[in-house]
This record gives structure tokens, C-alpha cells and sequence, in this order.
């Protein structure tokens, strides 16, 4: 466990190394050499058949159908766990992270590669709130159902969907050309520090406190 901890926190300083530098180039009005490389494929794929399904998938990660979401979720939260604490870090840990995403695109103002009302694309690029909220939200949902599992086929099952929806609605923002790739992965990763610290943050208090949920 002390290795895997290790190696995570390693590969988070590598990363947050590789933002930074993307967050300086941006902020000197430059591309990011991973931008250069990838934007050439987005004429490609607006104009695929990939536009479509994809077009649909970006609404799962969308404000309008994730702010019902949310307050549906917290509310089955404290329902199922019997207890304040999971509904509390799934609906404030939400709203934070969209808080905090809001914070660093204020922070970058990096403009998009196009604008769209319908596909909720407005405002600034970096980081995309779409992968960034996505990746805590459901991510910590798929942390909340696995507690409650017992099969261990059945909580790598929820495990592997939740991670390939996630995957998908970010992917899904540079396919209709919403969002560059780093914005996307950028996003993926600053939603992923916050989903592990709140986890671990949770973790913790459970065990300190109230022992007897764990």
C-alpha cells in the first residue's frame, strides 16, 4: 500500500509538472506541443460519424443534466448510507470541484477552439469542466456503490463502466471540437487530485470518527 502511494504521488508531481508548463505556455499565447500534434484530427472527426453518438454523450457530463443529477444523488446517498457524511462529500465535492475548475480557467483564459450554446460550450477552455466535474462526480459515485458491494466482480464491473463513461464524456469535448486535448486531459487530472483527496479525506474521517460506517 506505502508503494502504490508512492508511486501515485510520484506520477501526480510528473503531472503537475506537465501542466504547469502547458498552463505557462498558454499564458504566453503558445500552443502546447500536444495541441499542435492533435489538432490536425479534429476536421477529421466533426466531420465523422463519430460526431453524433458523441454530440449525445457530452450531455451526461453537461450542467443541465448534471445539476439534477447531483442533488437526486446526494439525496439516495443519505438514504442508502443512513448518514450525512457520503451525501455530503458526493453534492459539496461536486459543486467545489465545478468552483475550482471556474477558478482556473479565470486563472489561464484560454479561448476555445469554437464556441456552442447547444453542446454547453461557453466561456473559457482550460481546464474542460466537462472531464474535470465528470471525473469526481462519478467517480466518487462508483467509490460510494463499490462500498456497498460485495462480489468483487461486481465492484470491478461498476469500476470499469464508471471509468469508461468518464473516459468518454471528456474524450467526447475535443471529438465536437469544444475543448483542445490538454484541456481534456488537464481536466481529467485536476478533477482526479480532487477525487482522491476527498476519498481520502472521507477515509479518514469515517475511521476517526465514525468507526462503525467504515
Amino acid at each position: 500500500m506505502k508503494q502504490q502511494k508512492r508511486i501515485l504521488i510520484s506520477l501526480s508531481i510528473i503531472v503537475l509538472v506537465v501542466m504547469g508548463i502547458w498552463i505557462f505556455q498558454l499564458l504566453q499565447g503558445n500552443l502546447p506541443y500536444v495541441d499542435k500534434g492533435t489538432i490536425l484530427l479534429v476536421p477529421w472527426l466533426v466531420n465523422s460519424y463519430f460526431y453524433e453518438p458523441f454530440s449525445l454523450i457530452t450531455n451526461l457530463g453537461s450542467s443541465f443534466f448534471l445539476y439534477p443529477f447531483v442533488v437526486v444523488v446526494t439525496i439516495l446517498l443519505f438514504i442508502w448510507f443512513r448518514h450525512w457524511l457520503p451525501a455530503l462529500f458526493f453534492g459539496g465535492g461536486t459543486y467545489l470541484t465545478h468552483k475550482v475548475n471556474v477558478f482556473i480557467k479565470h486563472l489561464v483564459e484560454r479561448e476555445r477552439p469554437s464556441i456552442s450554446v447547444s453542446l454547453n460550450a461557453e466561456g473559457y477552455s482550460f481546464p474542460s469542466g466537462h472531464a474535470m466535474v465528470s471525473i469526481f462526480c462519478y467517480g466518487l459515485l462508483a467509490y460510494f456503490i463499490t462500498k456497498k458491494l460485495k462480489s468483487k466482480r461486481a465492484i470491478l464491473t461498476v469500476q470499469i463502466s464508471f471509468t469508461i463513461l468518464i473516459f468518454l464524456i471528456g474524450i467526447s469535448r475535443y471529438i465536437i471540437n469544444v475543448h483542445y486535448l490538454t484541456d481534456v486531459l488537464a481536466g481529467f487530472f485536476f478533477g482526479f487530485l480532487l477525487l482522491i483527496g476527498s476519498i481520502y479525506l472521507y477515509e479518514f474521517i469515517i475511521k476517526k470518527r465514525y468507526p462503525s460506517k467504515g
